[in-house]
């Protein structure tokens, strides 16, 4: 019976982790968001938040490079944590 709640509590913390590992959509995330992504400080946050706003959404994070402070090796470092998804706003 231990081992089974030992188990249970194990995957209960799993799908509490989940949310962490989840990638930011960068035609969505707000500032705080994007400066979550570990590499994205205050002055990236805010060119990636600038640039889609006058050219509208991402269509792949490789996009990133048309954005001011961004080359593709800082792209590579943060792929895995970033992603690209509908813009809702667009969608209403």
């Amino acid at each position: 019976m231990k081992k089974m709640v030992n188990v249970l509590l194990m995957v209960v913390a799993g799908l509490m982790a989940l949310p962490a590992f989840a990638a930011v959509n960068i035609n969505t995330a707000t500032q705080s968001e994007l400066e979550a992504v570990k590499g994205l400080g205050p002055s990236k946050a805010q060119s990636i938040i600038a640039y889609r706003e006058a050219n509208g959404s991402f269509k792949s994070v490789d996009d990133l490079d048309k954005v001011k402070g961004f080359g593709k090796a800082s792209i590579e470092k943060i792929r895995t944590e970033l992603s690209v998804g509908a813009d809702s706003a667009k969608k209403k």
